[in-house]
């Protein structure tokens, strides 16, 4: 019996349609790992656990090969596939908008990819559906998206992807910001993050035997190498920034945030060295490691009365000079 008259007679037998809505979504989820939790399933379908366990039974009496380890998951055997799937409007909308993101935050190889997937997308759309996406696509366009990086060159995003899943050591010729000398330096890559509208790779530098914060647009070159690393240095992005704390050179601040800000404030916190925030119901206390007082300063002069400085009294001195200063030039 095919699968999909399978779910019909399961409505005439009093099942609903959003089971059936479910079911099939429970299938394609199946497809998109090797291996899916009873506990993701149920999460994303907001579902008891013993919901979930009829749904794989219903699916395989259906007659869909599924295979369950205890203690890791389900997953569909090998060989067995859905026919082509179709998306709605929304999802295929999406995907637009998608795309206009994607012109401005990535490279261009991740781009050619992309394209190349959304031309696949709208050859399984309906003609109605393809006219009107195309109208949308002429209607959307980003441009609130930090320009400085070249997004026509590579940021060699594709290659990094491939060494974080494979653990694979990289050589890399970088250019330091201080003083534009390039550097070769061997690195472990930890986790690729994008933070103030730049991608960055956070690494463990081997010439420096120390974490490092590699900005993609000032890697002149990129390898690969064939040499894999081991767990020894893996870290997060929270416990990298953690580790910024100790170091002598930086000093702790702490800030008062108005809520109606924090968003802004939000776009540069970790460059500006966060370790920790709360919230109390009106404001957010920010405490960041920086080493800098008078650059932390120009940075939060530029939210007025929105922020207050706790601490250190020395970079509440600093706004005070740089607001005469300004104040004297003006005048």
């Amino acid at each position: 019996m095919h699968i999909l008259t399978y779910f019909y007679e399961l409505e005439y037998a009093s099942i609903t349609m959003n089971r059936i809505d479910r079911l099939s979504a429970i299938l394609i989820q199946l497809q998109s790992k090797s291996c899916i939790t009873a506990a993701e399933i149920a999460d994303r379908f907001n579902i008891s656990l013993r919901t979930v366990y009829r749904d794989i039974r219903a699916l395989e009496e259906g007659g869909v090969p599924i295979a369950s380890e205890a203690g890791k998951g389900y997953s569909l055997c090998s060989g067995y596939n859905l026919p082509p799937i179709m998306f709605t409007q929304d999802e295929a909308s999406a995907f637009i908008l998608a795309e206009k993101l994607m012109s401005k935050m990535s490279d261009i190889k991740i781009q050619e990819a992309f394209s190349t997937a959304l031309f696949k997308l709208k050859s399984v759309l309906r003609s109605n559906e393809k006219d009107y996406l195309e109208s949308l696509d002429q209607k959307i366009s980003v441009y609130n998206i930090n320009n400085t990086n070249n997004h026509d060159t590579d940021l060699f995003l594709n290659d990094i992807q491939h060494a974080l899943v494979n653990k694979k050591l990289l050589e890399i010729e970088y250019e330091a910001n201080y003083n534009g000398k390039i550097s070769s330096r061997v690195i472990e890559p930890m986790c690729l993050c994008n933070y103030w509208q730049t991608w960055h790779l956070i690494s463990y530098c081997r010439l420096r035997n120390s974490y490092r914060d590699f900005r993609l647009d000032r890697i002149c070159s990129l390898k690969v190498l064939d040499e894999h690393y081991g767990d020894e240095n893996l870290i997060n992005i929270e416990d990298y920034f953690n580790t910024l704390s100790p170091q002598n050179d930086l000093k702790k601040i702490t800030l008062q945030i108005d809520k109606s800000i924090y968003t802004q404030v939000s776009l540069a916190k970790y460059f500006y060295g966060l370790l920790n925030e709360q919230f109390d119901g009106n404001n957010y206390t920010m405490d960041f490691a920086y080493g800098n007082l008078i650059y932390f300063a120009k940075w939060i002069i530029s939210f007025g009365t929105e922020v207050k400085v706790i601490s250190p009294p020395e970079l509440q001195e600093e706004i005070i000079l740089l607001v005469k200063e300004l104040y004297s030039y003006h005048e």
